[in-house]
């Protein structure tokens, strides 16, 4: 399979100044890093008004090839790129502020940066200042970034923006898919202001067997059309682009024979099962024993129905890979394993106790204090998901675990949405389909659109709904409605009932995470969760309107209710 290839070639040079204060760099991951993070490029061009400029470019390149590779694996490019570089942007500004050139940022550590990220079949471009990145297309260069400079008069100008000139950093982003072939080019003022863009096009298909060459072609060819300020050159060609996205525990094992059916005393690559835990059309679960340590374990093998099929080994191994990455005590671990595996399968820790499930039918008219806490451990899971840029996307009771020390627990990841691994699948991979359960998937998930933390909460806030009344706030409405104006129409079942003590201002919070539009529920799942605690004053005002107000509908059925009533007791008499 065919795996992400450049070329590189770079220079820089001090031109006729008495130092170079620009600063590049790249770095070229080998696999898995490169398929996870991909490769990244960049160059920073220091202020020629600064003695410590030279610094600042070294700080912002370095910091982002170094810093981008250490963000999780799970976040977006756009992501991980964007708080690295806000992060350099905030200690750039502090070190001139806490320096002598405090009042004067010309003299400060002020530069600018344009960086790329190359990852499966798409460039990720960041730009701040006057540097710029081109796109060679035939012998055309096409800028594919603006220049942030401010011109005063037709003599004098200023960057309007760079790194460390303001505590708050705005950074340009755009993302280009990428055929083989593809060129860019990533350049300072002290080149493309002295070689017009038919010059620097002729000179990198001069040099097209020897990059390094034509970088140096480049800035020899400025010098000598009279170019007074530091030049600095990185020429990229796309060699080869990856099929798909790949990642080393799908590429390690995907490929791996099913193993036969396993029974009680089956031994597989070290491990013994004891007994079957659970089974369904997707997946059998069974609980092993690692006969070396004594450890057990949860070992699970894809149905004979799914092991054919690329998306679903793509979820069923993918499950392990994110559990390996969180690290939260509400979530599912998987346990380290060093042996080679010969066969199709997973490990993860077993968790001794019952789901959520069946906990419901234990408690089925379980109380207000009982249920927040359990809401709340599944909330703190959520979170750790979402901190990573992960969904977990089939939230519902089956898929919480509570072990014996009331410890809460997701499982279950084959559904969730990795940001990371999103961004670098292609159009033709990316399913429409619902891979989460009916009744707690959110409303936009039958719209076609994407997932978002608040479709986390959505189902966090059915389990609640069900945990306190046995039924389900739309009952099955939610998955017939397939347009906007259907989903409009839903009417929430209100959670309050003679049968149960409930605080109105409780059935105001659910209403709120349970609204059809995602935009309506809560901003952040912690205010949910606050406010199941503690109502804020909104809540509470909306909890004492009259019930005509605040719920017109069951209003509307209450009236119905006494009339028939009437109408009965009328009739018998």
């Amino acid at each position: 399979m065919a795996v992400l290839t450049i070329s590189l070639g770079q220079h820089s040079d001090k031109g006729r100044k008495p130092s170079n204060q620009d600063f590049y760099g790249a770095y070229l991951p080998t696999e898995p890093q490169r398929s996870t993070k991909g490769i990244a490029i960049a160059l920073a061009d220091g202020i020629s008004s600064s003695e410590v400029s030279r610094e600042a470019s070294e700080a912002a390149v370095g910091g982002f090839l170094t810093d981008y590779y250490a963000t999780p694996a799970t976040w977006a490019v756009k992501t991980s790129a964007q708080r690295v570089l806000q992060a350099t942007n905030a200690w750039l500004y502090a070190q001139t502020r806490q320096s002598q050139h405090r009042y004067n940022l010309d003299r400060g550590y002020v530069c600018t940066l344009s960086a790329m990220v190359i990852k499966s079949t798409t460039a990720h471009l960041f730009h701040v200042g006057d540097s710029r990145i081109y796109q060679l297309s035939g012998t055309t260069l096409e800028p594919l970034t603006e220049d942030h400079r401010f011109w005063a008069s037709r003599e004098v100008s200023h960057l309007s923006r760079a790194m460390g000139a303001s505590q708050h950093l705005e950074l340009d982003y755009r993302a280009v898919s990428l055929n083989a072939g593809d060129v860019f080019l990533l350049t300072t003022d002290g080149v493309y202001e002295w070689l017009t863009g038919a010059e620097m096009a002729a000179l990198i298909h001069a040099h097209w067997g020897d990059l390094n060459a034509g970088a140096e072609a480049l800035i020899a060819a400025a010098i000598e059309n009279g170019s007074d300020d530091n030049l600095t050159v990185q020429i990229v060609r796309i060699d080869a682009l990856p099929a798909r996205h790949a990642n080393e525990l799908y590429e390690a094992i995907s490929a791996l024979p099913s193993p036969s059916e396993l029974h009680t005393g089956s031994e597989l690559d070290g491990y013994r099962i004891l007994r079957q835990l659970h089974a369904s059309s997707r997946s059998h679960v069974y609980l092993a024993e690692d006969v070396a340590s004594g450890e057990k374990v949860a070992l699970k093998t894809l149905s004979t129905e799914l092991s054919q099929d690329p998306a679903s080994i793509e979820r069923f191994v993918r499950e392990e890979w994110i559990a390996r990455r969180i690290d939260n005590v509400n979530v599912l671990k998987a346990p380290t394993q060093e042996r080679p595996r010969r066969y199709l399968y997973t490990v993860l820790a077993y968790i001794e106790g019952q789901t959520l499930t069946q906990w419901m039918r234990d408690h089925p008219q379980a109380e207000l204090a009982s249920v927040r806490p359990i809401i709340e451990q599944i909330a703190k899971g959520l979170r750790a998901f979402h901190r990573l840029e992960m969904l977990h996307q089939d939230l519902r009771p089956d898929n919480v675990m509570i072990d014996i020390h009331g410890t809460v627990k997701l499982i279950d990841f084959g559904a969730a949405k990795v940001a990371g691994i999103a961004e670098a699948e292609s159009k033709e991979q990316l399913s429409d389909d619902i891979l989460g359960t009916a009744q707690y998937a959110a409303p936009e998930y039958f719209l076609g659109e994407g997932g978002s933390p608040r479709a986390d909460q959505y189902s966090l806030a059915v389990i609640a709904y069900q945990m306190l009344t046995g039924t389900l706030p739309y009952g099955t409405e939610v998955a017939k409605t397939r347009t906007r104006a259907a989903q409009h129409k839903l009417a929430y079942q209100s959670a309050l009932s003679e049968n149960r003590e409930l605080p109105t201002w409780v059935d105001e919070v659910l209403k709120k995470a349970l609204h059809p539009n995602p935009h309506k529920r809560f901003p952040a799942l912690s205010e949910f969760i606050f406010e199941l605690r503690s109502p804020s004053s909104e809540i509470l005002k909306r909890a004492q309107l009259p019930l005509l107000e605040r719920d017109p509908v069951l209003f509307w059925k209450g009236v119905s209710l006494a009339l028939a009533m009437v109408v009965i007791a009328l009739l018998v008499r």
